[in-house]
C-alpha cells in the first residue's frame, strides 16, 4: 500500500511517511494509490463483530505490508479503552427510518476522539518503523473539538509535543474550558486573535518555513500534525460507516446489500470524506448530505461548483463548522478526477491566490450524483433542537441540529425515504447554554453566565446525565492563558 499526493502523484510515500509527515512537502494532502475493497461477504463477516474487530478489519487494509493484523488489533484495543459505550459508536433508531450514529462517547465528548484516541498508536509506531530518533512536534489548529481530542490522545506519549491553537473568541465556553485546563507535561494551548481559518492557515505556513524547521530539527523535533490533513487522522473515520451500516443490519433494520443514506454536519470535509471512501470501498452508501451551518460554503459548492471563500464569516452556535476553507475537500477532487493532481494544484494556487476557483460542469455533475447538500442558520438549528427533544425525547446538540435541519429539507424536496443515519459529532453537553435556550427558553439559570450551572439545569430539566468528562471540568485549573496574533504563533512553538 503506496501512498501518493493530492497536488503530485508522482509522489510515493509508505504509510508511515504519510502518517508520520502529514503533509507532502509540496503542500498536497496524501491519499492512498488505490482503495481496498471490502466485498459483499466480507461486509456479511462483520455485522457479528466489535466495533474493535471491525476497525482492524477495515484499517488494515489501509497499513498493508508494514503492520500485522495483531499490531492493528492491540492499537485500536487500546485506542477505545476509555469509551463509554461497549459499542464505542452506537446507533440510536429516532423513526422508522431515521437513525442516529452517536460518535461522543470518547473521552473529549466528540467524534474526534474516534481518531485522535487512535492517531497517537499510530504515529508512534510509524515512526519507530521509519527509524528516527527525533522527537514529533504536533501542530493542530482547531475549530474546537479537534483541539481537546488530539490533546487528550498526545497527553504524555514519549516522543511527541503538541501545540494547539484554536480562536479565542470562535470556540463554545465549554470547548475553551476543555482545552486551557488540559493536563500532560508534553501539551501547550495557544489562543489567536482570528478565526479557524485563520489558525489553519498559520499552521500550513509554519509548516512550509524552511528557517522554522531549521529551528525545530536543532531541537531534535520534526513536524507532524494532528488535524484531518494527515491521513492517520481520516483513515480511523472510515471504519464507523462501516460499523453503522453492520449494526443496521444486525438489528433487522435493512437487509445486506441495502443502500442507506448518511447526513453528515461537516466544515473541514473530513468526516464525510471518510464515507466516501467506505463507499468507494464498497459499503452499500447512496447519499452523502452534506449539511452546513450558517456559513454553507460547502452548500454552495455542491450546488453550483465554485468554491468561493470571499464572503462574510459567521460565529455560530456550531463552531466547530464555521470555517471557510475545507482542506479535505481537496482529496475528493483528486478523486474525482481519477488522480489529476495537476488540475487539483491549479485549483489549490487559485484558492490560495484569489480565495476561489470553479470545477468544470461534468465533475460537478458526477460529484452531484453522490453528494446532496443543505445549510441551517442558527434560528433554525434551535428550532431543531427543541423539536428533536418534543416529539422523539432525544437531545442534540447545535451540529447535528444542523444534519436533522438539512435532512428534513431535503427529504421534504425529494420525497425520499431511505434509511439514512444521521452523523450526531458531539453531546449536547459541550454546548449547554444554546441547547437549554433551545428547549427551555425561560430557564432561571440562563440568566447568568454560571456554565456548570446551566449544565446542572440542562441535566434536571431533561434527566439525561452529563458527561462525567465535562461535569469534571469544573474544579480543574486554567492552565493555559496565553492569546496572540496570527502573525505569532511560531514564537510558541
Amino acid at each position: 500500500m503506496q501512498y501518493t499526493s493530492t497536488r503530485d502523484n508522482q509522489v510515493r510515500v509508505s504509510v508511515s511517511q504519510a502518517i508520520t509527515q502529514g503533509i507532502s512537502t509540496e503542500g498536497g494532502l496524501f491519499v492512498p494509490r488505490s482503495i481496498p475493497a471490502i466485498s459483499p461477504p466480507e461486509l456479511a463477516a462483520m455485522i457479528n463483530m466489535t466495533y474493535t474487530q471491525r476497525a482492524a478489519y477495515v484499517i488494515s487494509r489501509f497499513l498493508r505490508e508494514e503492520w500485522t493484523p495483531d499490531d492493528v488489533q492491540a492499537a485500536v484495543d487500546g485506542a477505545y479503552a476509555s469509551f463509554d459505550s461497549p459499542d464505542i459508536t452506537p446507533v440510536t433508531t429516532l423513526d422508522g427510518n431515521t437513525y442516529v450514529l452517536e460518535l461522543f462517547r470518547g473521552p473529549t465528548c466528540a467524534f474526534k476522539d474516534i481518531a485522535l484516541q487512535l492517531l497517537p498508536r499510530l504515529l508512534t509506531a510509524s515512526a519507530k518503523k521509519m527509524g528516527g530518533e527525533q522527537d514529533y512536534l504536533i501542530l493542530v489548529a482547531t475549530s474546537g473539538d479537534t483541539g481537546k481530542a488530539a490533546l487528550e490522545g498526545f497527553r504524555d506519549v514519549p516522543g511527541t509535543r503538541i501545540t494547539v491553537f484554536y480562536p479565542s473568541e470562535g470556540v463554545s465556553a465549554m470547548q475553551k474550558r476543555q482545552m486551557t485546563t488540559q493536563e500532560g507535561g508534553n501539551v501547550q494551548v495557544v489562543g489567536i486573535r482570528g478565526n479557524f481559518d485563520d489558525a489553519q492557515t498559520g499552521v500550513k505556513k509554519i509548516f512550509a518555513d524552511a528557517s522554522i524547521k531549521e529551528k525545530i530539527a536543532a531541537r531534535n523535533q520534526v513536524f507532524s500534525s494532528a488535524n484531518s490533513i494527515n491521513w492517520g487522522r481520516l483513515v480511523p473515520q472510515i471504519v464507523y460507516y462501516f460499523s453503522a451500516y453492520g449494526d443496521l443490519c444486525k438489528a433487522q433494520k435493512i437487509k445486506l446489500g441495502d443502500e442507506i443514506d448518511f447526513v453528515v454536519p461537516t466544515g473541514n470535509f473530513g468526516n464525510i470524506l471518510a464515507g466516501f471512501y467506505a463507499k468507494k470501498m464498497g459499503l452499500p452508501i447512496d447519499k452523502l448530505i452534506c449539511a452546513s451551518n450558517q456559513n454553507r460554503i460547502l452548500t454552495d459548492f455542491f450546488c453550483t461548483g465554485i468554491y468561493d471563500r470571499n464572503r462574510d464569516f459567521y460565529q455560530t452556535q456550531s463552531p466547530s463548522m464555521d470555517i471557510l476553507i475545507s482542506s479535505n475537500l481537496e482529496r475528493l477532487l483528486y478523486l474525482a478526477t481519477n488522480g489529476d493532481s495537476s488540475a487539483v494544484a491549479a485549483w489549490m494556487t487559485e484558492l490560495n491566490a484569489g480565495g476561489k476557483y470553479q470545477i468544470t460542469r461534468d465533475l460537478l455533475a458526477k460529484l452531484q450524483q453522490t453528494f446532496a447538500c443543505g445549510a441551517c442558520d442558527d434560528v433554525r438549528t434551535s428550532d431543531v433542537i427543541a423539536k428533536t427533544w418534543r416529539r422523539h425525547n432525544y437531545l442534540t446538540d447545535p451540529h447535528t441540529a444542523v444534519a436533522f435541519g438539512v435532512l428534513e429539507d431535503y427529504r421534504a424536496e425529494t420525497g425520499a425515504t431511505t434509511p439514512t443515519v444521521v452523523v450526531s459529532t458531539a453531546s449536547p453537553y459541550k454546548f449547554a447554554p444554546a441547547v437549554l435556550a433551545a428547549i427551555d427558553s425561560n430557564n432561571e439559570a440562563l440568566q447568568t453566565d454560571d456554565a456548570y450551572g446551566i449544565l446542572k439545569a440542562l441535566e434536571v430539566f431533561t434527566r439525561i446525565p452529563c458527561p462525567s468528562p465535562l461535569r469534571g471540568l469544573q474544579n480543574k485549573p486554567i492552565r493555559f492563558e496565553t492569546v496572540c496574533g496570527v502573525d505569532e504563533m511560531a514564537i510558541w512553538l
